[in-house]
This record gives C-alpha cells, structure tokens and sequence, in this order.
C-alpha cells in the first residue's frame, strides 16, 4: 500500500510537470521551432520595380546545407560544396554569384542577393541603389533577410542590423535585442524574439507590422504588404493586406515552414506536402501534388521547392511545363506563346502544353490543319481548306477568325491575329491600339509575322513593309532588300537575307539584334528579348535575353525549325521530336546535394525530462521521510 501511494504520487508529479513545461504539443514545436534548415523566401514589388524579402538565413556553420532562394525575378540555389548557382533576372548582376564560395546560407531580395559564409561575414552582388548591399564590414552575422530595397541581420548577440532604403523606419532595428531571426517585405522588417513574442517596424498602411500581441511564434515571413508567423503547435497567423486572401492561413495545420510571396503564402507540413493560399493568376500556388519537399521559398509571382533529393520543382511564372516536350514525336511545325508551345503534327493533329488559363491549349480535338500559331494567350490553327481555328483568350476579338476563307498563312500576336491570303493579300483582327491591324491595303506580301503590337510582311521582290508600334524603331524595315524571310519579337524585327545574313531593328535593350556576324542561316526565330537563328548545318545560335536560359541552345544539333517565346526556345529535330530551352530545362539541371536529416538536440525534451526526474525525486524522498517519533 505504502509503494502503491508513492508510485501514485510520483505519477502525478510527472503528469504535473508536463503540464506545466509543455503548453504545446510536443510534435509541433520540436517540428516547427528549429530554424537551422529554414530557407523561405520571401518577395515583393515595390514602386517601379519587383521587390522581395527573404527570411532564411541562420547559424554560420562548416558544411553547407542545400537551399533554394526566391527574388523577385531570380531564383538561387546553394550547392552542398559551399558554390552558388542562380537564374533569372540579371539586370543589376544579382546573379553574379559564380565565384561564391564558402557560403552556408543564402536568401534573395528583390533584385540583390545574400550569401552568409562559414565566418559570419556576408556578401552580396546586385542593386544597390539605396545601399542595400553594403555589408561587407558585417560580422558575426547568423541569419539574414533581403527585403525589398534593403537587408537585415541578426548577429551572435541576438542584436539586429539594416542597411538600405529606409523610408519607412524598416532599418531601425538597431534597438532589437533578444532577436532569433528577422524577416524582410517590401518597406517593413519583422523580428522574432527568443520568448515567442514577434516585434516589427516600417510601413504600415496595411497593418503589416501590427504583430505586437503574438505569442508562441517560432518563424516569421514577410509578405509585400503582409507578415505571417508559425507557431510552436503548427499552426499559422497572419496579418497586413489579405486583398487575394493570402491571409487566410487560420485553418492551416502541421506545418514546419511558412514562406510568402507577393501575393501567396504558402505552407510546409510535416509530411513534405505543400498548402498555399492568395493570389493564383500565376498558378503559383499550385502545389498540392508535390511531396518530400523539405524546403519551400515564394517568389513574386512562383513558387519553388527543394525535395529531399536536392532537385527543384517550381510552378508559376514561366514555369507553366511550356517546356514539357520532349515526348512529342512525328512533328513538321512548332509555334511558342509568352508561356505555351504548339506543335503540329504529321496527320494534321496539333499538340499542345504550358500555360492554359485562356484555353489556349485546347486544342485535342483539330484536325486537318496545315500551319499553327501561339499568340500571347491565344492558338491559331490554319486548316487544308483555307479556313481558320482559333482557341484561348478573345478579349480583344483575336480568336474572330471563323469567317476568314483562303488563307495560306497565319501569325499570333499579342492580343491579334494575322492572316495571309491566297491573293498575297492579308487581314487582320484583335487589338489595334497601335494600328497593327491596319494591313488590309497590303499587297504581294509571302509571309506575315507578328509581335506584341507590330505587324510585318514580307514582299515576293524581297522588301519588307510593317504596321504598328514602332517606339523602339520594329517597324523601321523600309530599307531592307534581298530579304527572304521574316520574324518579329516584341518590339524587335529580324530579317533573314538570302545570303543567310541576318539584320535586324531596335529594341536591343538586350542584345537581341546583335546578328550582323551571323552567316549560313536558314532559319530565324524572335522572342520577347533574344533571336534565335538555325544554321545550313542544323545547329543553332542565339542572341539577348538568357536570363532564363532560352539562349542555352548551342549544342543542338540537327534542327530543322525553331520557335521562341517570352523565355523559352523550341527547336524540331529532323526526327520530328522536339528540344526546348528555359527556365523549367535549366531548373531541372540543378542538383544542390541530398538533404538528409541532422539529428538536433531537443533542448525542450531534454528539460523536460531533467524536470520531471528532479520534481519525482523530490516527492519520492517526501513520502519516504521518516516519521518522527513521538514520546
């Protein structure tokens, strides 16, 4: 009886101690409270240009961990060697990470990127317009955040640091103390303190910093004008601007990581599947159907993960699977819209994947076509009878094409359809803003292209006329001669000369129109930024915009036509299957290093349990005291 009433008693005691230290579930916190794998990113327009923050960056260490960071229109990745790969957006070098070493962390702002090394020190390459890369007198940094035009740090003190654009006070952090990690948005920095408790400064028009009454939070995110925190049991709280419903976070549970872009939050549960909520006009939160992720970072309008394999999956801006081709066969023609392909196949069925909120690649069920075209949001079919088919966006009436007869040729536009006539005449329906539709008193013409508001035909003698916009000097081709065919990109021309010389007009922001040394090609191809130009001898070059990788075409080989998008590049082999070039090709080729599981201290258990053991002891020696004897 006297052991029984001990047992019980120390039961009880045992009881009352896990009442006592754990408030929350044990699970939850020892899943969420870690931050030593956290890599979420996070990123943000600001006025005039694509901002991000990302919170991600935590206790220097020898060995690098695998990690995916989000900017605003650049992704990095950190291989487990310590070396850093990034694709994007490189207008201000923010991708100019290849002589990066030693690195363990990195995390991305909106156009400038972070990289902490194994000493503590930090570095950084891109904009710096407000001083948000000056960090190289940084020490003893253990975690950093790029915001939209500035970057924050916390220290091995637990104190914070920020330099860049502070319009809003979101650099005055220097009063922060007990800090475990700060998150950066577009003009507001958030900090997490060691208690739970979460502190915030700079613009709060959206509420975006009123987070002075959590508790309990064992991560921070920072939106553009939003912030979200995890909480110790897994679930998830938000605040700031909720216009696309990336707040509504309140019945999220198990989750491990939080990670918010513009517009979209997005969640990782315990198990490596994903949930997001907010803006999806993008597809960016179209994640439910990935699994063993272990690291998830939001950018502006996409959405990445790292699986456990130390590959990436990505969905969102360009990265629609407008690349998914290479099982096509028995293909004769292609065709490539901002982020869509089309390919026609050899029994006059058409193919078609990549983005489809339009319906722009619905096209299973056409038959009998003889020539495709991809306008912006829009695919034009050309059938043996000289009629015309057309699926996907009609909001300025380019898919009005049921009526045209004796058609020999068709070109997408942006928002506009071009069509050329049996009689070397041609017609034209859709957007006519910039009269890029006003060809019907064109004559002779043998071949029709189209840009984003410009209009170009090519004439039997070899000369070439355009309509349309002509701001950056597209439509200036009124002196071209020897011309035999002709390609437009957004607001650039390219001629291919009968010699296989190529000329071509403005824009050349990006290098697009620097042909003039090009020779022997047969075919030529314009995007949104870059030229693509296929050889006598199959293979191919390449000009502009690469920031995505739709230039990396160099060792493809037996090409007989090409294609080219906003940011990617189609080639068809002469087998009839079909290459592509872009973001999604180039993503696919990282392996940042297998991601295995660090065993960490459970410093709550381990208390736990020291608590536990102490307070039973106590009570055991208590019930076992000696009665004193009475006289």
């Amino acid at each position: 009886m006297k052991n029984r009433k001990i047992f019980l008693l120390a039961l009880l005691s045992i009881a009352l101690a896990f009442g006592l230290v754990l408030p929350a579930p044990l699970a939850g916190a020892s899943a969420a409270v870690s931050l030593s794998d956290d890599h979420s990113a996070n990123h943000l327009p600001t006025a005039g240009s694509t901002f991000t923050s990302a919170m991600a960056l935590n206790t220097p260490q020898e060995q690098a961990t695998p990690m995916i960071a989000a900017g605003g229109y650049h992704r990095v990745g950190l291989n487990d060697d310590g070396t850093v790969v990034a694709l994007g957006d490189n207008t201000y070098g923010q991708c100019d990470v290849g002589n990066w070493t030693n690195i363990t962390k990195i995390t991305a702002g909106g156009a400038h990127t972070l990289g902490l090394k194994s000493d503590g020190s930090v570095v950084a390459v891109g904009e710096n317009t407000h001083g948000q890369c000056n960090i190289g007198n940084w020490t003893d940094v253990v975690q950093v955040a790029g915001g939209g035009a500035h970057t924050a740090a916390v220290r091995s003190d637990h104190t914070a640091v920020a330099v860049g654009d502070n319009t809003y006070g979101q650099c005055n952090v220097g009063n922060w103390t007990d800090v475990l990690q700060v998150a950066a948005g577009a003009a507001h920095t958030v900090g997490l303190k060691s208690n739970g408790a979460v502190v915030a400064v700079g613009e709060n028009g959206s509420e975006q910093c009123n987070v002075g009454g959590w508790v309990n939070i064992v991560q921070v995110a920072a939106g553009y004008l939003y912030t979200v925190g995890l909480k110790s049991d897994g679930t998830v709280v938000a605040v700031g601007d909720n216009s696309y419903g990336q707040c509504n976070v309140g019945n999220w549970t198990d989750i491990v990581r939080v990670s918010a872009g513009a517009a979209h939050t997005v969640g990782l549960k315990s198990d490596g599947t994903l949930v997001a909520v907010g803006y999806d006009d993008f597809e960016q939160c179209e994640v439910g159907g990935w699994t063993d992720v272990v690291q998830v970072a939001a950018g502006y309008l996409y959405t990445m993960g790292l699986k456990s394999d130390g590959t990436v999956v990505a969905v969102g801006e360009n990265t629609y699977g407008q690349c998914n081709v290479g099982n096509w066969t028995d293909i004769i023609r292609l065709a490539a819209g901002v982020a869509h392909t089309v390919g026609l196949k050899s029994d006059g069925t058409v193919v078609a994947v990549g983005e489809n909120a339009s319906g722009q690649c619905n096209v299973e069920n056409w038959a009998d076509i003889i020539r495709v075209a991809a306008g912006g949001y829009h695919t034009v079919g050309l059938k043996s009878d000289g009629t015309v088919v057309a699926v996907g966006e009609n909001g300025s009436g380019q898919c009005d094409v049921g009526n045209w007869t004796g058609i020999v040729e068709v070109a997408g536009g942006y928002l506009y359809t071009v069509g050329l006539k049996s009689d070397h005449t041609v017609v034209a329906v859709g957007d006519n803003t910039y009269d890029q539709c006003d060809v019907g008193n064109w004559t002779d013409i043998i071949e029709v292209a189209a840009g984003v508001a410009h209009t170009v035909g090519l004439k039997s003698d070899g000369t070439v006329v355009a309509a349309g916009d002509d701001t950056y000097g597209q439509c200036d081709v009124g002196d071209w001669t020897g011309i035999s065919r002709v390609a437009a990109g957004s607001y650039h021309t390219v001629g291919l000369k009968s010699d296989g010389t190529v000329v071509a007009v403005e824009d050349d922001s990006y290098g697009q129109c620097d042909t003039a040394a090009w020779t022997d090609i047969v075919e030529i191809a314009a995007g949104r930024r870059h030229t693509v130009g296929v050889k006598d001898d199959q293979t191919l070059v390449a000009v502009g915009d690469n920031f995505l990788g739709q230039c990396d075409v160099g060792n493809w080989t037996h090409i007989i036509k090409v294609a080219a998008g906003v940011a990617h590049t189609v080639g068809l082999k002469s087998d009839g299957t079909v290459v592509a070039a872009g973001l999604e090709i180039e993503l696919a080729k990282w392996n940042l290093g297998v991601i295995t599981k660090k065993a960490s201290t459970n410093w709550l258990l381990v208390g736990t349990i020291i608590a536990v053991v102490v307070i039973a002891g106590v009570v055991i020696l208590f019930v076992r005291r000696p009665k004193k004897k009475t006289a």
